[in-house]
């Protein structure tokens, strides 16, 4: 009975304790990301007034609500994981402003994390509500690319679908320690690009705005 009274009482502590601020470790882990967060990292996505390529841009707000969806979809809790995925999202879409890849131009090229047409075929065929529309576009890479870019929920949930389905479990547990080298090769490993200085700028703006501790 005193065991029964006293894990009860602890329960209701830390659940007031959670409810009035967040116990660090519990937040973490948690999914949900900001617009404000987002802003310190890709700042110029506080507006979509006169967007470079229309119907394209997205503000942090919209990218904040969607991407805190994937990373519940995908059940990506890491806030490493989390800060390198927004980061690459932010980088390859110049602060969300473009979901099609106009530089060189590359069709079916897309979607938040600028996906090749063959990764972008292997998300669409992953998702059952576009099941019955994919053998209509098998052999267009941009019409499949539109049937992602034409859902936000898609648009935005490529970066965290690549991670958990095209990373190895190596590059994953380098990349949630949260340190340089983690992040490094889950560029060069599985993004399969280059680290250039710009891309490190976004993923050190992204860190400090989640508040990845390594």
């Amino acid at each position: 009975m005193l065991h029964s009274t006293v894990t009860s009482t602890l329960i209701l502590s830390l659940s007031l304790l959670s409810a009035a601020s967040p116990i660090p470790w519990l937040a973490a882990r948690g999914t949900s990301v900001t617009e404000a967060q987002i802003l310190k990292f890709a700042p110029s996505s506080n507006s979509c007034a006169n967007p470079p390529a229309e119907g394209e841009c997205a503000t942090a707000k919209t990218a904040a609500k969607y991407a805190s969806q994937s990373f519940q979809t995908y059940k990506v809790s890491s806030k490493a994981e989390q800060a390198a995925i927004l980061s690459l999202m932010a980088f390859e879409s110049d602060d969300f402003k473009y979901n099609k890849n106009h530089f060189p131009g590359t069709p079916g090229q897309g979607t938040r994390n600028m996906q090749s047409p063959a990764f972008n075929k292997k998300y669409a065929s992953s998702i059952p509500a576009l099941s019955s529309k994919i053998a209509q576009v098998a052999n267009d890479p941009a019409a499949l690319l539109d049937l992602l870019r034409d859902n936000e929920t898609y648009d935005f949930g490529s970066g965290a679908w690549f991670l958990t389905t095209q990373c190895s479990a190596n590059v994953r547990s380098a990349l949630q320690t949260g340190s340089e080298s983690g992040w490094q090769q889950y560029i060069s490993d599985c993004v399969g690009t280059s680290v250039t200085d710009e891309r490190k700028a976004y993923w050190e703006k992204a860190v400090d705005a989640l508040g990845v501790k390594v």
